[in-house]
């Protein structure tokens, strides 16, 4: 399967057929676009596509301005193959067709048919969101070069300098992929701004007719690996292709010499961007070798003191997925930064890190998040990890550029962010407080969640802290976590609170919004106001209720008949609302929660003719309600 872009450098043939105004043919449009001539076979495509709509017409117009980068045009190609051809479009075209939308910026649809790609859902922009909070660093960036349209990436450490590929000589002949110069290396200095200065190309013995770029060099500056494009093309399906292949150059009396091919390049597959570990014991690579897991996967052979080279070992399936793992790049304590587009990320290739867990394996890779990462295509990072300061490629502006970055510690990386919604429905729940606490109970903090039902909390590492979400009439929700993870401590907490009523079969919401605690009858001896046994075996049930739910906070009213006067029933009322309180002290319910009042015989539930109540009627009003506060 071909490769995408010219950094990758897997094809080096250059067609010099010319369009003027004659009409170009379907046979001679797919013949540029065999050799890999995408400029000159999308101008064909363009042409033809006037009066001719293929699926094939479109998916090759489609591609040549996806592999150079022109999402915009890419995606109109895409669009029309889709609308028309969708059922029977190839997979892989799903996938080059949903990262063009997400290179637009257009992540609803780009996450549309990414999803239909996968099998399953994405959500771009919040994985973005969140994983830039998980990251532990963040970067400011700083463009190296103020001609934005040299074609310069594949940076290294050079000593005191960096080395790069770039298409700047424009003396060099055309490539026909993007109709510029061929690639060549370059040493250069940066200056205090970040800038690119005493830019000068390799010697002739470097740079070749053919393609130069990612130079890796040893400690001491006198071994050299990049990489150059082969003499050979060979036939791969209907396409011609130069593979890409690695060479090692030696610094003798002042000058770089004895190129010699390595022994595991070949004719039949490509092996790419080199990276020589400090030590000089381990060179890591990008190939398509056979037993490669997808379109491009990152290896490593052991370099032994003679000089001799292990077997290559590819990395597998934890770092290389079915597409495209490139440009690794390995810290003195074995952390593994790399690109790919097979990893969760923005869309395209992005830069990720995976800390080494043994001398063969690698955790899990964690993206470096959206202050570095973009819709488009970054990769090629190294770092300086003492002093925090590194170099990446990125294509965001429509053509490769290199940047500088500053390292900081992830200043979002001890955010806690969540959402309040109810248990039963999923609805934001606007309103409600959430509470942080340490791990000793001490009140940290507390917010009053807005009309989008989220809060946040900035936390402290290395800490540990209980969440709590409260809202009236809702049992609190609670959630613990603690910052002690190394970067990852974004916290995306899903608050959901159940309420009384659908918690409790003896709770129940009015008409009116009030929720009422529905118990037996209090009956009070007359004029009385002591609680007798048959009251105290009601009363339990709810001190059982206020004992189950801690923050539950009531309120008790009493109710009396309309026999005798206004005056005297308010009293009477007040004094059994009063005593049904302090039997509920008295059996450990905390007295702050409980409020009592006497309604006397102002809110009867029976009206009667008159005032002629039954004694049934004056008995159903004399009673007790129990309305929940909060």
């Amino acid at each position: 399967m071909m490769k995408k872009f010219y950094y990758i450098l897997f094809v080096f043939c250059s067609i010099t057929t010319l369009f003027a105004q004659k009409k170009v043919s379907v046979k001679q449009a797919n013949t540029l676009f065999a050799s890999k001539s995408y400029v000159k076979a999308a101008e064909a495509y363009e042409q033809i596509i006037q009066t001719k709509q293929t699926k094939q017409v479109l998916q090759n117009l489609g591609d040549c301005y996806y592999y150079n980068f022109q999402m915009t045009n890419a995606v109109r190609a895409y669009g029309q193959l889709f609308f028309t051809f969708k059922d029977s479009v190839k997979k892989d075209v799903f996938f080059r067709y949903a990262n063009a939308l997400k290179g637009t910026k257009d992540f609803e649809k780009g996450d549309a048919m990414m999803s239909e790609y996968l099998g399953f859902d994405q959500n771009t922009p919040k994985f973005m969101k969140n994983i830039t909070r998980n990251t532990p660093n963040s970067f400011k960036l700083q463009i190296m070069s103020k001609n934005k349209t040299n074609g310069d990436f594949g940076i290294s450490f050079y000593g005191d300098k960096v080395t790069f590929a770039s298409t700047r000589n424009a003396q060099e002949k055309a490539y026909g992929w993007n109709d510029k110069p061929y690639l060549d290396l370059f040493s250069a200095s940066v200056d205090s701004q970040g800038q690119l200065v005493k830019v000068e190309p390799f010697s002739a013995i470097i740079n070749t007719k053919k393609h130069e770029s990612s130079a890796s060099f040893s400690a001491d500056g006198k071994t050299m690996y990049f990489n150059r494009s082969g003499e050979k093309q060979v036939k791969i399906g209907d396409e011609r292709v130069a593979m890409i292949k690695i060479y090692k150059a030696e610094f003798v009396d002042g000058k770089w010499t004895n190129v010699t091919m390595l022994p595991f390049s070949s004719d039949s597959y490509s092996v790419e961007h080199p990276f020589l570990t400090k030590d000089g014991k381990k060179l890591y690579f990008a190939s398509d070798m056979p037993g490669t897991l997808g379109n491009m996967d990152i290896y490593v052979v052991d370099i032994g003191e003679d000089g001799a080279y292990s077997p290559p070992r590819n990395l597998g399936p934890t770092i290389n997925t079915n597409q495209r793992e490139q440009f690794p790049f390995v810290t003195e304590d074995g952390t593994l930064y790399f690109a790919s587009d097979g990893h969760q990320g923005n869309g395209n290739l992005d830069v990720f890190m995976s800390l080494k867990l043994s001398d063969t394996e690698f955790d899990k890779p964690l993206n470096l998040g959206s202050t570095i990462n973009s819709e488009m295509d970054d990769f090629n990072f190294i770092l300086d990890e003492k002093n925090d300061k590194g170099y990446f490629a990125s294509n965001r502006t429509g053509d490769d550029n290199l940047y500088t970055f500053i390292q900081e510690e992830n200043k979002l990386q001890y955010l806690v962010e969540g959402e309040v919604r109810d248990l039963k429905s999923t609805e934001l729940l606007p309103g409600a407080t959430v509470k942080l606490f340490d791990d000793k109970g001490n009140l940290l903090e507390e917010i009053l969640v807005g009309k989008d039902g989220t809060f946040t909390f900035n936390t402290e590492p290395n800490k540990k802290y209980k969440i709590m979400a409260f809202k009236d009439f809702y049992i609190p929700a609670e959630a613990e976590f603690d910052t002690s993870q190394k970067g990852k401590v974004y916290i995306d907490l899903q608050m959901k609170v159940e309420s009384y009523y659908d918690a409790e079969d003896i709770i129940n919401k009015k008409d009116d919004g009030t929720v009422l605690i529905e118990l037996e009858n209090i009956y009070f001896d007359l004029d009385k106001w002591n609680i007798k046994p048959q009251a105290a075996q009601v009363l339990d049930v709810l001190v059982s209720l206020l004992k189950k739910y801690p923050y539950m906070e009531i309120q008790i009213g009493s109710h009396t008949d309309s026999r005798a006067s206004a005056v005297y029933n308010l009293r009477l009322s007040n004094k059994r609302a009063a005593s049904a309180l302090e039997y509920l002290v008295q059996n450990g319910i905390e007295r702050k929660r409980l409020r009592s009042i006497g309604y006397g015989e102002t809110k009867p539930l029976i009206i009667c003719p008159k005032n002629d109540c039954t004694e049934a009627e004056h008995a159903t009003n004399r009673r007790c309600t129990f309305m929940i506060l909060k």
